[in-house]
């Protein structure tokens, strides 16, 4: 994965409450198996009507979403934050996630930051007028044109898979090598038949 270090742009505003994963990726675009380009499907049913801020054509948005609280409810889809990242989204801010959709966005590279809802409603309106926002997560703040930093909190594990750019096997890989090394050492004395074949 990428890591995410700090994250600046122009951010996109969707304050509705409730969005589930069934908005965020259409079920009945499951069937697709390809990752990429999957961003085309983001919010698909959503951009239709009037005043939503994608467009139907667009496939890039924002590095930031605003969003509303409880954001990512509903079922536990992946494709979710893979849409997300698919549209160049990097950064999630909302008052409340869905439980999984929230430890999904660390296992793709994503972040969300979850603060005081009034605080969030506060940005809506920022985001719409252009401002710019900046999300810096060595520091975990989180700066809207010349404002002073908000700050915010991220688990510390989860925070150094984002900086580092680690999945979840890369984490373990990169923590416990020396452990992992070791334990394939003495397997392999002990029980070198289940190593025949493999590489050394």
């Amino acid at each position: 994965m990428t890591p995410l270090i700090r994250v600046e742009g122009a951010a996109l505003s969707l304050p509705q409450a409730d969005v589930d994963t069934d908005v965020i990726y259409p079920a009945r675009f499951l069937l697709i198996t390809e990752r990429d380009g999957l961003g085309r499907y983001a919010f698909h049913d959503w951009r239709e009507p009037p005043g939503f801020p994608l467009a139907p054509e667009v496939t890039t948005a924002p590095p930031i979403l605003v969003a509303g609280p409880n954001f990512g409810c509903g079922s536990s889809r992946e494709q979710a934050p893979w849409a997300l990242d698919g549209l160049g989204i990097r950064v999630v801010i909302a008052s409340s996630f869905g439980e999984i959709f929230y430890s999904n966005c660390f296992k793709n590279g994503m972040l969300p930051v979850r603060l005081d809802e009034a605080i969030v409603a506060g940005l809506h309106p920022r985001a719409d007028a252009g401002e710019r926002f900046a999300v810096d997560l060595e520091t975990q703040t989180l700066t809207v044109g010349g404002d002073a930093p908000l700050p915010f909190a991220v688990a510390p594990h989860q925070r150094e898979a984002l900086l580092n750019g680690w999945s979840e096997i890369a984490r373990i890989e990169a923590l416990h090598a020396q452990a992992i090394d070791t334990f394939e050492t003495a397997q392999r004395s002990a029980a070198p038949w289940l190593w025949q074949g493999s590489p050394r």
